[in-house]
């Protein structure tokens, strides 16, 4: 199962940039750029993340990207992520970058947005691994803070391939930004957003009828509502499922209590993400061997995780008819058979 995970042709969907530094990495950055961090070492550092909740962590997290200050602090970010890619055969990511996060601390829009694509640029041209990019609102800020934003990002967005909405999902509820969400529909931005990972299925409801999103990431407790469960197999409306985060941001108590092979088994669009995984201890691969290990993923479920992601995806045709008979053949040369 090992190698088989290994080699299994992999798409993320739902990854957070400025979640994929690594504790080394923002200390070599803090000591480039003059900014000092409250931990005296990585050791210190690593040990704080133990995270009660998703505020216990979006503290440490934007405490983290302080150290992100140039264009090549954010280039060295994003390649190392894709080093994991690489050693993960991720094919395909689409990115979130929280712009919010470092134009209140000065930093320009374009140093953010310059050095994450021109790091996803050389990973295209050296590894194949194709993206997208999606521009997030921060949603415990203002409605007002995110007009401003979309304003912002206005001359860059034919760089940018969507919107999404992330951050403390409790108090903060889809209608606050339903208009941001017209109006980025408008200039022709698809949108994606969290929901129901903090927040009751009715979250995920509000947010499919008032954002108008084309997936929802988490989106795990809609198996408290029968009614949304069905919908959401009928539709087909992809739910991008980070397992290790929601074991420790404690959605589930354990891997062995995560329901994301029952929504699978119930005609869901489920796929397997990594989320922020320098903070939750594991990247796709981790994520994969994890439901191998601890809830007994089958290879025909992985495989179909993979499909599922494909689907989800916003490649074009002919990329999905690429993977999706890639991942195919290769589960056929090991056995699976994919109906």
């Amino acid at each position: 199962m090992e190698n088989f995970i290994a080699g299994l042709p992999k798409l993320e969907l739902h990854l957070h940039i400025e979640g994929t530094l690594e504790p080394e990495l923002m200390f070599a950055l803090g000591q480039r750029n003059g900014v000092t961090l409250p931990w005296p070492d990585v050791g210190s550092l690593r040990a704080a993340y133990e995270f009660d909740c998703l505020q216990s962590f979006l503290d440490l997290y934007y405490l983290g990207t302080s150290v992100l200050v140039t264009e090549q602090d954010f280039f060295d970010l994003t390649w190392a992520y894709l080093e994991r890619c690489v050693a993960d055969h991720v094919v395909h990511a689409e990115i979130f970058f929280d712009p919010q996060a470092h134009t209140a601390r000065g930093v320009p829009f374009a140093t953010v947005l310059g050095g994450i694509e021109r790091a996803l640029r050389e990973g295209e041209r050296a590894h194949g691994i194709s993206w997208r990019l999606i521009m997030s609102f921060l949603r415990h800020l203002s409605e007002e803070a995110a007009f401003a934003t979309l304003e912002e990002a206005r001359p860059h967005l034919p760089r940018i391939h969507g919107i999404g909405l992330d951050s403390s999902e409790l108090g903060n509820p889809p209608a606050k930004f339903a208009r941001v969400f017209a109006a980025a529909r408008a200039l022709g931005l698809p949108a994606v957003a969290h929901a129901g990972e903090e927040g009751p299925a009715q979250c995920i409801w509000q947010t499919i009828e008032e954002l108008q999103v084309k997936r929802i990431d988490h989106g795990v407790r809609c198996a408290e509502d029968p009614a949304l469960v069905s919908y959401l197999a009928d539709t087909r409306l992809p739910l991008t499922v980070c397992p290790l985060s929601n074991v420790r941001l404690k959605v589930f108590d354990e891997m062995a209590h995560h329901n994301v092979l029952a929504l699978l088994e119930q005609g869901l669009c489920v796929t397997i993400n990594s989320d922020d995984p320098a903070y939750f201890g594991g990247y796709m691969g981790d994520n994969f061997r994890a439901l191998a290990q601890e809830l007994g993923a089958s290879r025909e479920q992985l495989c179909r995780l993979s499909l599922n992601a494909v689907e989800a995806s916003w490649l074009g045709f002919a990329d999905k008819a690429r993977l999706t008979q890639e991942i195919r053949g290769y589960g056929a040369c090991h056995g699976v058979a994919l109906y």
